[in-house]
């Protein structure tokens, strides 16, 4: 499977918090020729099952993308918007994003607003058009917009690329997917959704799935870039970064020892993910019904939640491999 091309079809979706439908139905179609059974549930959440006897194995990788939502549309045709996840002022300021219908528009400030201290309320997004009217025939309050970027590849082997957190977990997911041939496991790849507003699709699929073991495939920050504040333990190039603690969730000690065991084994190139804070689908099922031993696989990124993320390919190979590998164990 090919990461970029995988990868810009998933970015085509429109799929911020709660309106994950494109991104969903685009990798139901991807995942269909390696799939037993797929079902989504009432959330939205996307369940990929390859069907066993043994253990129950459970996957995640949220599909939703941070975003803005229209809630005001001004007389001179400038639209203020709030937040639909973890977006900042300094992430925002001059991106362009684009609307579920194809507008597109750019994000700027105030032309008072200071901005050493500038605020979502003094930010407005500009689709070019002269007043209210001209406006409304566009975009309404409550419509949502996210980053409008392209994806590319570097000469270092880097891909860059508005959503990474967390379609390239989905791509890394589909891979797994696609490697996994053999397996006793009941084994069930999940796509959330919501996960940028609380985790609240995996609170469902935690319920629902009831799994034996869980392990969470998501972006984590890398530690590499100029004087950066060590909030991190992994970095990019790497390898998959085994998850040990986030703001979420405390990892399974057993878990972690048996991701890096079969990393040795299969000799999968891995590092150790400490997070100081954020947080992932780990942190609502890891207490799912009666418990449920867990960790993650992580793709340590740069510049998270910012309009262009940068991973290096190989720790996506990786953890793609780290994936299938856990899901063929025999427990």
């Amino acid at each position: 499977m090919d990461i970029l091309k995988t990868l810009n079809t998933l970015n085509a979706c429109f799929g911020p918090s709660g309106r994950e439908d494109e991104v969903r139905e685009a990798i139901k179609k991807l995942a269909k020729p390696f799939a037993d059974e797929m079902k989504t549930d009432a959330m939205g959440n996307l369940y990929v099952r390859k069907k066993g006897n043994g253990a129950k194995v459970m996957f995640s990788a949220h599909m939703d993308s941070i975003g803005v939502i229209a809630t005001v549309v001004e007389d001179e045709g400038f639209i203020r918007f709030g937040r639909v996840g973890g977006i900042s002022p300094a992430t925002l300021l001059s991106s362009t994003v684009r609307f579920a219908n194809g507008t597109r528009g750019v994000v700027q400030k105030n032309e008072d607003a200071k901005l050493d201290k500038l605020t979502l309320q003094e930010m407005y997004i500009d689709i070019g058009v002269a007043n209210k009217e001209e406006a409304l025939k566009h975009v309404q309050p409550g419509d949502m917009a996210v980053y409008d970027a392209p994806s590319f590849l570097t000469p270092g082997g880097m891909i860059v690329s508005p959503y990474l957190d967390d379609r390239i977990c989905c791509v890394a997911q589909l891979m797994a997917l696609e490697k996994l041939k053999k397996t006793d496991n009941d084994v069930w790849f999940v796509f959330t959704v919501q996960e940028e507003v609380g985790l609240r699709g995996a609170k469902t699929a935690g319920y629902i799935v009831d799994p034996d073991y869980f392990v969470v495939c998501d972006v984590t920050w890398s530690d590499d870039t100029p004087k950066a504040e060590h909030f991190a333990s992994s970095v990019t190039g790497k390898g998959a970064a085994i998850k040990i603690m986030d703001g979420s969730v405390i990892a399974h000690p057993q878990v972690v020892k048996l991701l890096n065991d079969i990393a040795k084994q299969k000799k999968i190139k891995v590092q150790q993910d400490v997070l100081k804070g954020g947080g992932t689908d780990a942190g609502a099922i890891h207490v799912s019904r009666a418990g449920v031993p867990s960790s993650g696989v992580s793709v340590p990124i740069r510049y998270c939640h910012y309009a262009q993320e940068m991973a290096a390919l190989s720790d996506v190979e990786d953890t793609a491999k780290l994936l299938a590998a856990f899901a063929e164990n025999k427990f």
